[in-house]
């Protein structure tokens, strides 16, 4: 195959208005992938609509390095890997020549086997992988004239590095959401002073009378501003199977000695207290109390109402799936380092409460097995019926690990997703890739899912101003 045809397909004449035929005037894009595509989504080769996929020999040799990880990385690895062989068995073409992929009969997959492909082998270390992936994109550039040719990478340096060699460069935005497109969970609306005293003297509003607009979300919170006086406000949810406004069940008092101070923690309580919502997530910066609602209304829950069996906080131990043999000490010491902003928050709360005289401290509760204080880790493969489940820093963890955290939901377990997308450890994802913004964007339409957008910070005013001028 000539390098100008690569990818290429016979082009379909299509109809005209006066019955003559006319070739395709835009030509299909050839996309060249980058491995950490792939290594973030194995779906990604299906994602590019009639256009020729092509991966570089060089990205299957790095996959083949990542397939024994016993991490997300490797199963993906793994996962990439299989799609590859199953387009390759299923064929009557070799991957060189080009193969047709699930999208109709439009977009084809290659693997790209460029002119300097004897220096494969020399080309293991690392350092020259990125040269001789992007030194294919190029080859393939120069070869097709008249297709555009893009290179898809996660790797904002190799991006740089591809624009300056005139190649045009583009992020993998499969799976992804713009930070600032995520929504916060709260409408706000200027009505009558009616409707706002009647929410306050905790009405049901009709919704359709207060005209909440399109695409509102279930369980949105609600905030009337009296149109003539805007500091005159009444917090209320939305319940969609109704099509009402109901006030908040959240009082002053709060939750176990935990009491809101913004609208954004009274919304954010009120749902986490509600056992018909199943999935929570709360986002937002340090200090805005996401935890501490979290685990104050996972101790009512347990503790006062009896709703659920146990209270199980959990975070990721960064990276997640690292064996924490590689601490020292017992299990319980090994672990403490990262549980210890849990074990903070509930400190913070017993040292406070007085709700249950006949609790003395959360340890008592974790001999007794009411409340789990665990890795992330060693979730896989369980099943969690009856319980409050807490996952705390959610930012870290990816669509897939997320999915696996609320797939292990049994019958009457509530989930709580707790994160700051803006600090993120996992290089492997990202503000807009995360599994958190994820979930919340995906389960916006749902009823047995709430998300609200926690602004305002309340740990000090040092911390906020802090957040605010560093």
């Amino acid at each position: 195959m000539a390098p100008g045809d690569f990818g290429r397909r016979p082009r379909r004449p299509l109809p005209r208005a006066d019955g003559a035929a006319y070739r395709r005037r835009v030509p299909p894009k050839i996309f060249v992938l980058d491995t950490n595509v792939l290594l973030h989504d194995p779906r990604a080769i299906f994602k590019f609509e009639e256009n020729t996929v092509v991966i570089p020999i060089y990205v299957i040799e790095e996959i083949d390095s990542f397939k024994k990880e016993l991490s997300e990385r490797g199963r993906n690895a793994r996962q990439t890997a299989r799609f590859l062989d199953e387009l390759r068995a299923r064929n009557g073409h070799t991957l060189q020549e080009g193969v047709l992929l699930e999208n109709g009969d439009e977009g084809r997959l290659v693997v790209a086997v460029p002119t300097h492909a004897d220096e494969l082998w020399k080309r293991r270390d690392n350092k020259q992988m990125d040269n001789a992936i992007m030194g294919t994109a190029l080859e393939l550039r120069d070869a097709n004239p008249d297709r555009p040719v893009v290179f898809v990478t996660m790797d904002s340096n190799l991006r740089i590095r591809a624009d300056a060699m005139g190649l045009r460069a583009e992020n993998y935005e499969g799976g992804r959401l713009r930070a600032r497109d995520l929504f916060t969970g709260i409408v706000a609306l200027n009505v009558p002073k009616d409707a706002v005293d009647a929410l306050g003297k905790r009405e049901v509003l009709d919704a359709r009378e207060l005209d909440l607009g399109p695409g509102v979300h279930p369980n949105a919170g609600i905030v009337l501003k009296d149109r003539d006086h805007p500091r005159h406000t009444a917090l209320g949810r939305y319940d969609a199977s109704e099509d009402r406004v109901v006030p908040l069940r959240v009082g002053r008092d709060g939750a176990w000695g935990v009491r809101p101070r913004n609208l954004e923690q009274y919304l954010a309580l009120d749902m986490l207290l509600d056992p018909d919502v199943h999935l929570v997530s709360l986002v937002g910066k340090a200090g805005t109390g996401k935890t501490l609602l979290a685990v104050a209304a996972g101790l009512q829950t347990v503790l006062d109402d009896g709703a659920f069996q146990r209270l199980v906080v959990s975070r990721p131990i960064f990276p997640l799936g690292r064996d924490v043999g590689y601490l020292p000490g017992t299990l319980e010491e090994k672990l403490n380092p990262w549980m210890q902003p849990i074990f903070d928050n509930l400190e913070y709360i017993f040292a406070g409460s007085r709700r249950r005289a006949d609790v003395r401290d959360y340890a008592e509760l974790v001999r007794n097995g009411t409340l789990q204080v665990e890795p992330l880790t060693y979730i896989r493969g369980r099943s969690l019926p009856n319980q409050f489940l807490i996952v705390d820093e959610a930012q870290n963890l990816t669509p897939h690990e997320v999915k696996t955290v609320i797939t292990r939901a049994g019958v009457n377990t509530k989930i709580v997703l707790t994160g700051d997308p803006d600090q993120i450890d996992n290089p492997y994802v990202d503000a807009a890739s995360n599994g958190l913004t994820i979930v919340a964007e995906r389960f916006r339409g749902e009823a047995v899912g709430a998300h609200v957008t926690l602004v305002k910070g309340e740990r000090s005013e040092l911390a906020e101003r802090a957040t605010q001028l560093l």
